[in-house]
């Protein structure tokens, strides 16, 4: 490294006249970015600074940038595709759409094509993407209960094995693991991945609330879709979904496209939960942002009509075309607790944005997900509709609608 290089003065972006969001609940109306953290942010009059990048708000609302935990594709690309160009593809459409952190996700599938595509996630961690960060990947299945398939293959359904985890492990990419915890051998791999310092979550199970608390000692504490791909809640008989709602320890994803869950339900979870116990998910295929037709997801032939996506065979829910300033709005309305309108002194309580950035976060290895200085500059700025205005990633501006 030049000498001018090591002196040079980071690039600086002062956003100023928008409506802020932060754990503090304090009015904040003007931010500044040097390089790629937060380093200052207030109420009053905004720091007079030479040389800065100016960007006026117009009262928009700037909250922490998105991050999905799990997502299969987007553009006709899949992570299973195992290629840089499918994933770089995909991260420049999430950030579109306010994602600036994401964990390309895996499908039940040969050992060796589950590795083929961690390898290439592996290679992309921590690299520009002029879109989303790539952070680590999530591994859905193939650990999981047959009875529970969904819309992953049940050729490739099997119990976890230590040799074959430890592979996994050694890519240096897998931050995530859906898993059937009723099963002893994947029960073992929990307790793997937390000494391993990774996150479970169980999906595509029918375990019981035993299961569930055994699970939960071992390390578990997430559940994949909630409601989805699990045993249901009967009053008689309490289920796998039951259990996620009662269960403390436990953190729920959520697809909120209304598909999947119906909104009275979303109201229910965000309702036993809190807002501190709730990720929202897109589980986006290959045929987000793409016409209706036809595509594929782990060598299964899904059928995408009217914004729905099923298997062409059996006709089982696979996946969605979701997006997640749709899914943050879909939630909120669900909640009745929309984005406030942005006029001063409205609202700074209001806490719905940690559902699509703040926990998320504490499953990724990213100083992310908040809005205070010191924290990595991912950023998204909604204008009045909901819609995504600008997108940034460490202090990077990586999209601006028009």
């Amino acid at each position: 490294m030049n000498a001018s290089a090591e002196t040079a003065t980071p690039q600086r972006t002062l956003i100023t006249n928008a409506h802020i969001f932060t754990l503090e609940a304090k009015p904040v109306r003007w931010l500044l970015i040097e390089g790629t953290q937060i380093t200052d942010l207030g109420d009053s009059e905004p720091p007079t600074i030479d040389g800065v990048a100016h960007i006026d708000a117009k009262g928009a609302a700037l909250l922490p940038g998105f991050i999905d935990l799990h997502v299969h594709g987007a553009r006709g690309c899949d992570t299973m595709d195992a290629t840089p160009d499918a994933l770089l593809t995909m991260a420049r459409f999430f950030a579109q759409h306010g994602v600036t952190s994401f964990l390309p996700t895996t499908m039940t599938m040969p050992h060796e094509r589950i590795l083929a595509a961690l390898h290439n996630v592996a290679v992309l961690m921590g690299k520009p993407t002029d879109g989303a960060a790539i952070v680590g990947a999530h591994v859905e299945g193939p650990y999981i209960n047959a009875a529970m398939i969904g819309a992953q293959n049940p050729a490739y359904v099997r119990r976890a094995n230590p040799t074959e985890t430890r592979e996994l492990f050694e890519t240096g990419a897998v931050r995530r693991i859906t898993l059937a915890p009723e099963f002893a051998e994947n029960r073992a791999l929990i307790a793997d991945a937390t000494a391993a310092g990774l996150t479970t979550s169980a999906g595509h199970t029918q375990a019981t609330p035993a299961d569930l608390q055994q699970a939960i000692g071992l390390g578990l504490r997430y559940t994949t879709h909630t409601f989805n791909a699990m045993t249901a809640l009967h009053h008689r008989d309490v289920g796998t979904a039951g259990a996620a709602l009662a269960f403390d320890e436990l953190t729920c994803e959520l697809i909120a496209d209304t598909i999947h869950v119906h909104p009275l339900i979303i109201k229910v979870l965000l309702r036993a939960k809190g807002l501190d116990k709730v990720v929202l998910i897109t589980d986006a295929i290959a045929g987000a942002g793409m016409p209706d037709g036809q595509y594929d997801l782990g060598g299964l032939a899904v059928t995408v009509a009217e914004g729905r996506a099923r298997l062409t065979q059996g006709g089982a829910l696979a996946g969605s075309m979701l997006t997640m300033e749709r899914g943050l709005h879909n939630a909120l309305a669900a909640s009745e607790s929309p984005i406030p309108s942005g006029a001063k002194g409205e609202s700074e309580d209001w806490r719905g944005w940690v559902i699509s950035s703040h926990n998320a976060a504490r499953a990724i290895d990213k100083h992310t997900g908040q809005i205070s200085p010191g924290y990595d500059a991912d950023l998204v700025l909604l204008n009045s509709e909901g819609t995504v205005h600008m997108t940034f990633v460490n202090g990077e501006r990586v999209y601006m609608q028009g």
